[in-house]
């Protein structure tokens, strides 16, 4: 079993966020952007391919380099 640990993806969810907590937050991650559901999908669509059959019990931290 595998798992993706996302960090600030844009949804809606991210409208609670007040903006000038978004600001702080986007000058912190490295790639100095959210990330989309895209790119959560991506990550999943490569994780359930036979390219990653052999990858198990990991967590990717999907975060533009925010936890580093």
């Amino acid at each position: 079993v595998n798992a993706v640990a996302p960090g600030f993806i844009e949804t809606e969810m991210m409208n609670g966020i007040p903006e000038e907590l978004q600001k702080k937050y986007l000058e912190a991650i490295p790639e100095k952007r959210f990330g989309t559901v895209q790119d959560v999908a991506n990550v999943v669509g490569q994780l359930c391919s036979d390219d990653f059959s052999y990858m198990t019990g990991q967590v990717l931290v999907l975060d533009g380099g925010l936890s580093l």
